[in-house]
């Protein structure tokens, strides 16, 4: 996997009481650097939803489909839900993000981590 490639993904619901993270098949974007250690066994990603309400936050974009992208409906990136999953929750690739979207997304998750 490298980073920007869009892979659907499995995010299995946690223990106890549920809360208001991504659960589910859906789309990840990986956002790790292709220059992490291979050995490592989790990778990180952006969760996305096609609900079209989840614009409402911030650190959102919308991503309408394309044959590069591999996505089947439009689809809101979620960057304040960035998270590791094990790379065995990577289920199949879908495409990769197109350019413009990418670096967009990278600002995203700077202005959101203050780096």
């Amino acid at each position: 996997m490298a980073r920007g490639e869009i892979w659907a993904i499995d995010i299995p619901a946690p223990k106890g009481k549920p809360g208001r993270e991504q659960l589910g098949m859906r789309p990840g974007i990986v956002v790790h650097a292709d220059t992490a250690d291979p050995r490592l066994p989790t990778t990180i990603v952006i969760p996305a939803t096609s609900k079209k309400e989840a614009q409402r936050f911030p650190y959102t974009i919308m991503v309408e489909p394309s044959a590069q992208n591999g996505l089947d409906k439009p689809t809101v990136l979620l960057a304040f839900q960035i998270r590791a999953i094990d790379k065995n929750r990577l289920i199949r690739k879908l495409g990769r993000l197109e350019d413009d979207h990418l670096k967009n997304l990278e600002m995203k998750i700077r202005s959101l981590l203050v780096i």
